[in-house]
């Protein structure tokens, strides 16, 4: 049964005309960027940053290496949508990408981490098959098929993406509409809908569409008879949420992904109308089918854990954000922090009043305050500059408060602890963050 599932030859058209549309987006990511003044904000201007923790190896180019990191990548992308070289091009981008990724999290996106495992899912698929460069290059490349698992994967992928997105929408914030409500504040002055995306009824559409069209949306493309609706209610949504909300390509590579749920004859008639039909048939497995099977069970049993591993951590997850990166947590929070960073001299014992301006940028200082592992890092960053004069500092935040979804000021990191010493624990709960219930 699970050989008929995965390794029946099927049509490879979804596959090729996919690697052309994300070709495309990706190079218009990467040239975006540049041109949004993204790159510049987040790589060029600090003069510190904040990797992933145990990234801090990971930098970006000094000067304005990082525009030409950048073309190379919208370059890639252009190369993937042809078709030319497209393994080193495809696995190129990947390592780059994800490097990106993990050299800085001040603009952490949920697409940003969907992009890294879409990228690495096709340098391992046969996308360059049809309609590429390297085909009129080699011609013996060509396939009007592939293995039915490539189709899967990308279902798969999907629906968990999808459905842990459905039940994160699934708590009081949201379900009060409340998060709505602070979603669409700084929006009120958009032409013709600003004021129209400050209404209560508004955000009671928004919420309960949000939740459902995530939770059905997987199944409705995958049954014919909803299949048409379920795409067209896709294309509303997710346009709706590229001008609102302005994310960026992540609403069209989700319209991009379409393809794979559709009959291979619609996309043919659709993109490749000379192309020779192929009928599914069940072919013996490849040689290497028990490798397939052994890989992609663990990347699929790790896709379920990471997004529930907060579950396990102490205290809420809105509340410390332990556990909340790579668990498909889609606009769920706004943070709000202040307070004070204080150094002292543990010779003697002379405090220095730290300013985030002095170190940071304005969207950094605003992390600090509000994300506990970006204070860590900032302590750590302060104990090193210290050091540089030969002093070793104690480093503390005073009257550290957070406001989570516009709700009132509450305390949120202990004062009386020294984060310079203390550990970064990724999958246990710090006990420096004060409790969110008093």
């Amino acid at each position: 049964m699970l050989d008929r599932v995965l390794f029946q030859r099927i049509d490879n058209s979804p596959l090729i005309i996919f690697r052309i549309f994300f070709g495309i987006l990706i190079s218009l990511e990467s040239f975006g960027a540049i041109a949004t003044g993204w790159v510049k904000r987040n790589l060029i201007e600090p003069t510190h940053f904040f990797p992933f923790i145990d990234f801090e190896w990971l930098q970006p180019l000094p000067g304005t290496g990082m525009y030409y990191y950048f073309c190379i990548m919208g370059i890639l992308g252009i190369c993937i949508a042809l078709g030319f070289k497209y393994r080193i091009s495809i696995i190129t981008f990947t390592l780059m990408w994800t490097a990106t990724y993990l050299m800085q999290k001040t603009a952490y996106n949920n697409h940003y981490y969907l992009l890294i495992l879409i990228s690495l899912m096709m340098c391992f698929f046969p996308a360059h098959r049809g309609s590429s460069v390297d085909v009129k290059m080699q011609p013996q490349l060509k396939a009007d098929s592939m293995y039915s698992y490539v189709k899967w994967f990308i279902v798969l992928q999907l629906f968990i993406v999808y459905t842990y997105a459905s039940i994160a929408k699934m708590y009081g914030d949201w379900l009060d509409f409340s998060m709505i409500k602070v979603l669409m504040q700084p929006r009120k002055d958009y032409l013709f809908v600003g004021e129209l995306l400050q209404q209560l009824w508004v955000h009671k559409i928004i919420g309960l569409a949000g939740i459902l069209f995530d939770l059905l949306i997987i199944p409705a493309l995958l049954y014919k008879k909803t299949r048409n609706i379920a795409f067209f209610l896709s294309i509303f949504f997710h346009v709706f949420n590229s001008i609102v909300f302005q994310i960026g390509i992540f609403p069209y590579l989700a319209l991009a992904f379409s393809v794979f749920f559709f009959d291979p004859k619609t996309i043919r008639s659709i993109f490749f109308k000379t192309k020779i039909p192929f009928k599914p048939k069940v072919v013996p497995a490849p040689k290497y089918r028990n490798i397939i099977v052994v890989m992609a069970s663990i990347y699929f049993i790790l896709q379920v854990l990471l997004p529930v591993r907060h579950y396990f951590i102490e205290d809420d997850v809105l509340w410390t954000e332990e556990g909340h990166r790579m668990s498909w947590r889609m606009m769920l929070r706004s943070r709000l922090g202040k307070g004070t960073f204080i150094a002292i001299d543990q010779k003697t014992k002379k405090e220095y009043p730290i300013d985030p301006k002095d170190y940071l940028t304005f969207s950094q200082k605003r992390k600090v305050f509000s994300y506990p592992d970006f204070a860590w890092q900032f302590a750590q960053y302060i104990k090193q500059d210290f050091k540089k004069d030969n002093k070793e500092v104690a480093v503390y935040i005073k009257n550290s408060k957070i406001s989570i979804n516009g709700k009132p000021y509450r305390p949120f990191i202990d004062p009386s602890i020294n984060l310079a010493l203390e550990p970064w624990k990724p999958l246990e709960h710090h006990t420096w963050i004060l409790p969110s219930k008093p």
